[in-house]
């Protein structure tokens, strides 16, 4: 009961110190909240970038084509199992010559060359059996095109030449520099709250004083800090929170779904604002509690 009172009392008296030093709390949070509006904006380009780069990866796959001479359901068994059994291979499908000609023919968009085609069944069919193999990461395409050449059976394999790692790496690349900015940002939040809560901390050194004087502990003095570091945290994320829900939904309305082109399709709204809006509260809430801890902490250290 006792730890329950305390606790109470400190969110109390983070409450309150909010709001007696309003003007040092409205200028940290206007801080975070530029900061975070930062964040919102690296963490939507980082979310739908991870989308494309996935979306990318599942359509992107190896074709690998049999030799004619290796017909038999034995032998294209063995082939499938070597193929499966390779580094960085997620899954194989087969399809014979015969399902081959057939997507050709569905693709023919006039009725007379789909009949000229159509004279291509059977024994005069001049395509080949094919794997079409998905890979576990799309940086390990090209590993496994070789791979899968190398095996016996294999007359060529294809996977869309090196564009196609190209834009996956860009992709990837983009994707790391979004992280490392999300970073930075938390970063200079958190240096941000924590000279805030330090001038706030000077202004009360008599108080601070006072707890001491009567026995209180570093714990009991650093707890209303902390938590009042958390709740300008909190309302530092509030209009990043709602700029990211209604801006994302108006630009997905205004694009229709999709970024320049229908390879780049942004994902839903829903649950998508939800995720950001928690990450941004989690991360205001987190940069408060560490810089006023470090802020707090650091002047306890210096007292004692």
């Amino acid at each position: 009961m006792t730890i329950l009172r305390n606790f109470v009392r400190h969110v109390r008296d983070g409450f309150i110190s909010v709001a007696r030093h309003a003007a040092m709390s409205l200028s940290s949070a206007s801080a975070v909240t530029l900061t975070l509006l930062l964040i919102a904006i690296f963490l939507v380009v980082s979310i739908n970038i991870n989308s494309a780069t996935a979306n990318v990866e599942s359509t992107v796959n190896i074709a690998a084509y049999v030799d004619w001479d290796f017909e038999s359901d034995s032998e294209i068994n063995d082939i499938k199992s070597k193929i499966e059994n390779l580094e960085g291979v997620a899954h194989v499908t087969f399809s014979d010559k015969d399902t081959e000609l057939n997507t050709v023919i569905d693709s023919m968009g006039s009725e007379d060359t789909k009949a000229v085609m159509e004279e291509y069944r059977g024994e005069n069919n001049p395509l080949h059996d094919v794997f079409i193999v998905e890979v576990t990461e799309g940086s390990k395409i090209a590993d496994v095109t070789s791979a899968i050449i190398a095996i016996d059976g294999i007359e060529s394999a294809d996977y869309g030449g090196d564009s196609t790692l190209v834009l996956m790496n860009v992709l990837d690349r983009v994707r790391f520099g979004v992280v490392i900015l999300v970073v930075s940002l938390s970063a200079l939040a958190i240096f941000l709250i924590s000279n805030t809560i330090k001038l706030t901390i000077q202004a009360r050194v008599k108080e601070i004083a006072i707890m001491r004087q009567v026995g209180a502990t570093n714990g009991y003095i650093r707890a209303p800090f902390v938590i009042e570091g958390m709740i300008i945290g909190a309302l530092g994320a509030l209009i990043p929170i709602f700029v990211t829900i209604f801006g994302y939904i108006w630009i997905y309305q205004e694009t229709g779904g999709f970024f320049l082109t229908r390879m780049f399709s942004l994902m839903p709204p829903h649950p998508t604002v939800l995720y950001i809006a928690l990450i941004l509260l989690g991360i205001g809430v987190f940069v408060g509690l560490i810089g006023s801890f470090m802020s707090v902490t650091k002047y306890l250290r210096w007292k004692r």
